[in-house]
């Protein structure tokens, strides 16, 4: 991947995932978010859980350290939480909808400011 794409993919990625990764570690420990999302047969951990395990480690990494596979997975992670912000959630009670905790998944709570 060009330098001048890993930037992007970089700057997009920061604003996409909102959460800390304390705040994301603690989310993914709720049986909340545990609930929420598609889960691969014969997986007992859903789609999106399993992202926000892996936004942690990349938030974790030094920015030199990060490969072309996590920026890869960062690209995947800004598309999902651009898609699912376009639907805009549930008309009432956001705060508690299983939109906002899927999203709170991938790292992205959309009532943080």
């Amino acid at each position: 991947m060009a330098e001048i794409d890993r930037e992007a993919v970089w700057r997009e990625f920061q604003e996409a995932v909102n959460m800390t990764p304390a705040a994301l570690e603690k989310h993914l420990a709720t049986e909340e978010s545990r609930s929420v999302g598609w889960t691969h047969e014969g997986e007992a951990e859903s789609v999106g859980h399993q992202e926000g395990r892996r936004i942690v480690e990349i938030k974790h990494k030094p920015k030199s350290a990060l490969t072309d596979d996590d920026y890869a997975h960062m690209r995947k992670v800004v598309g999902y939480v651009h898609r699912h912000l376009a639907q805009g959630g549930p008309k009432e009670d956001k705060a508690h909808s299983r939109w906002r905790t899927s999203l709170m998944n991938w790292g992205h709570d959309p009532l943080k400011g």
